[in-house]
């Protein structure tokens, strides 16, 4: 049995996509950029917002300063409207309270700035004690950089050989490599399980049932 399993959040835990592509394509149209279609976004989010900002604006205008003026609108706007479409994936809530109640830990670790990280882990998983909940911190590197797998472990100790990291993209994968822990790739997140075989997860699960037996 595992001792901590580390979710990712957009895709894995939450289905976000709607509110994420509305923050952003209002903060296009205040800067006066075209939108995207929500279909669009799957494939531009999971590196954190500056990553997203730069993917959505025209390629002639991907620069500090744009981006820095669409941060700007994009969090005035997600602030209010993150939990307008958000819902978890099915079984989720179901999932973590029997990890939980089995003895094993769980701790979030998202690219997503760590203030609406943490209201949204709040929000939608009230009845969960987490070991730790993680979001990108200035100074801090993105995920695949494996330092938010670190800093929950130095909050939450133990072996790496007990912790299992559960996400949806190739990014995560590399992440618990690079973190040298075991990994699991879900199926009913944002990206094809093509890229979770082609960044070599550990396991692809296609239910939260699968995961639960994976984590005991």
């Amino acid at each position: 049995m595992k001792k901590l399993v580390i979710f990712d959040l957009d895709g894995t835990l939450l289905n976000t996509i709607a509110d994420l592509g509305n923050a952003a394509n209002y903060a296009l149209s205040q800067c006066g950029y075209p939108t995207h279609p929500i279909s669009s976004y799957p494939r531009f989010v999971g590196s954190g917002i500056t990553k997203l900002l730069e993917r959505v604006l025209p390629e002639s205008a991907r620069n500090t300063e744009n981006i820095e003026n669409l941060r700007t609108h994009f969090k005035e706007f997600y602030e209010l409207h993150m939990a307008d479409e958000t819902v978890p994936y099915p079984g989720i809530p179901e999932l973590l309270q029997q990890l939980t109640s089995r003895g094993v830990a769980v701790a979030v670790a998202s690219n997503k700035y760590h203030d609406a990280v943490k209201e949204l882990v709040a929000r939608y998983f009230p009845e969960i004690t987490w070991a730790a909940v993680e979001g990108q911190k200035e100074g801090i590197p993105v995920k695949p950089d494996p330092s938010i797998v670190f800093e929950i472990l130095s909050e939450y100790p133990v072996p790496k050989a007990d912790v299992l990291y559960v996400g949806d993209s190739g990014i995560d994968m590399e992440t618990a490599r690079r973190a040298c822990v075991e990994s699991a790739g879900v199926t009913w997140g944002f990206r094809p399980v093509t890229e979770l075989r082609e960044y070599y997860a550990d396991h692809i699960v296609e239910s939260t049932g699968q995961l639960l037996r994976l984590a005991l």
